[in-house]
């Protein structure tokens, strides 16, 4: 069972109105027995009230056997309370078992017992006017008249009701989805925000220990040389010792600028054009080569996809300067209806692709574009330059 009270209750206003329905049914009890002692009118009709009432604080939610109890037995109550001369307020109470019922059944029973509750209305209505079919103060037409309006009247209130309450659960459920599916997307974003922190640190790392590691283990070697030649022959040892210094320098220099690109958001309050624009001063500053760029996007482009963008051209450049020995280097960058298109291509020396499976720069381009579920193909040889081309998938729903 589902208890609901006040608090929890899924549409709390409903809760109110029912409470104050029943009120004015009590009311209206407790004035014909004070005026009418002599009446007809028990008063155990304000005990089934009172059962009718905190049954309202008490929902069957799954179980469809006490379902089907639970609602028969309001029937039966209601049955039991208008019978005759009883209740004249009852149709009060069809129109609370409505609302109770919309939150009980889904759709075709619920639609049934709504039915049923008109039928059982329609009955009693019948057997009322039978009772009071010749009334002195009306004529016979006129009441008639009074008894269909109020029969179809009726009709249309149960209608409304079950309608209107079925579309605010409706509308309440989709609600609920949609917080659900933003919540699942904010974890999404921030797992796919996790895995870029990470495939960046890899990367790095990676670039670290080629990089790096190279110019350490050429640094180690010139000492030991110098160390060696130090007596036999100084100005051998001394140009050894230059050379290291110089090996250090560089090395410290690959350090700050892998601790800078780990502090960094390139991107951030910049457009990917604008990013794009500052890498290529960078490799002006750098390497005297200025990258010719052609870059044609017609619609913002989301974070993750300029990140990835921006990453691969990065990766692009800095293997173009390190290793190509190129002289020039071209980018295009062309956005399409359903894909982003990047190429980069280089005039310097090529290489063989499948003898650089383990740089970090492949690896790490490979990576991005598989996130994001693009493709990535290289075109190179020794002495014919190299040719990157990336196209990664594009909505442009996806927003900014």
């Amino acid at each position: 069972m589902r208890y609901l009270t006040a608090r929890n209750h899924p549409l709390r206003f409903l809760l109110y109105i029912e409470w104050s329905m029943l009120l004015v049914i009590v009311i209206g009890e407790v004035l014909r027995i004070w005026f009418f002692r002599g009446s007809r009118y028990p008063v155990h009709h304000l005990w089934i009230l009172v059962i009718f009432g905190v049954m309202g604080l008490v929902l069957p939610a799954k179980n469809n056997a006490q379902k089907i109890i639970y609602t028969g037995f309001e029937f039966w109550l209601i049955q039991l309370i208008s019978i005759g001369r009883g209740l004249r307020l009852f149709s009060l109470m069809y129109i609370i078992l409505v609302a109770r019922n919309c939150f009980i059944f889904e759709r075709l029973p619920r639609s049934f017992v709504t039915g049923l509750a008109y039928f059982f209305f329609l009955i009693e209505q019948f057997e009322r006017f039978q009772y009071r079919r010749h009334p002195p103060f009306m004529p016979p037409e006129r009441a008639i008249f009074m008894g269909v309006t109020s029969v179809i009247f009726f009709g249309l209130v149960l209608l409304f009701l079950q309608l209107s309450i079925a579309a605010i659960l409706a509308e309440r459920k989709s609600r609920e989805k949609l917080a659900l599916a933003n919540a699942q997307l904010r974890d999404y974003a921030l797992r796919i925000e996790d895995v870029a922190t990470l495939q960046e640190r890899n990367r790095i790392a990676r670039e670290i220990h080629d990089s790096l590691g190279h110019s350490l283990t050429v640094f180690n070697l010139h000492l030991e040389a110098a160390l060696r030649l130090l007596s036999s022959d100084p100005q051998e040892a001394k140009a050894l010792l230059l050379e290291a210094k110089q090996q250090g320098s560089k090395a410290l220099k690959e350090v700050r600028q892998s601790v800078a690109t780990l502090r960094s958001d390139p991107l951030q309050g910049k457009s990917l054009t604008d990013a794009i624009a500052l890498l290529i001063e960078d490799v002006q500053r750098s390497t005297g080569i200025t990258p010719q760029t052609q870059i044609l996007l017609s619609s913002p482009l989301p974070k993750e996809l300029k990140m990835v963008v921006y990453r691969i051209l990065q990766e692009s450049l800095t293997n173009t300067c390190k290793y190509a020995e190129a002289t020039e280097v071209k980018i295009q960058i062309h956005l399409t209806a359903t894909a982003l298109k990047l190429q980069v291509r280089d005039n310097g020396k090529g290489f063989t692709l499948e003898k650089n499976t383990t740089g970090f720069g492949l690896q790490g381009m490979q990576e991005r574009t598989k996130v994001l579920g693009g493709q990535l193909k290289i075109v190179t040889a020794p002495g014919k330059g190299c040719n990157i081309f990336v196209e990664l998938p594009f909505r442009s729903n996806l927003g900014v």
